[in-house]
Formats: structure tokens, C-alpha cells, sequence
């Protein structure tokens, strides 16, 4: 029994492989960057302030303390 040829898609005749890659890269790099556009357009981020209390002895050290 003889094996069946395959038969080349249109797309496979007409499109290298070289330009299949950089196509299908070019797809994978345009949803990135959309996917990037639609965080800063949907996201907020919610700001709120900080505060952080620094105890006076490390503001005043004197400089033959060490650390």
C-alpha cells in the first residue's frame, strides 16, 4: 500500500516559511501592544497618601555614630 501524498494548503504554496515566522511574530507583537493599550485606557489606579514615620535618632545621628 502506497502512502498517501500530502497535499500542500494554499496557503503553504504560496507563503515561505521565513515569511510565515515574521508574520505570525508581527500578530503575536500588534495583540501585545494592544493588550498594552488596553491596560492604560481600562486601568485607574486609585492614589492614596502615605505617610511613613522616621523615629528623630535616625534624622540626628551624630557623625561618630555608626549606622
Amino acid at each position: 500500500m502506497e502512502p498517501i501524498p500530502r497535499v500542500a494548503t494554499p496557503i503553504e504554496q504560496y507563503m515561505p516559511t521565513l515569511t510565515r515566522l515574521i508574520i505570525i511574530l508581527a500578530i503575536l507583537a500588534g495583540l501585545v501592544y494592544a493588550g498594552m493599550i488596553a491596560l492604560v485606557t481600562f486601568v485607574h489606579p486609585t492614589q492614596t497618601e502615605m505617610t511613613i514615620r522616621i523615629p528623630p535618632e535616625r534624622l540626628n545621628q551624630k557623625p561618630d555614630q555608626p549606622k
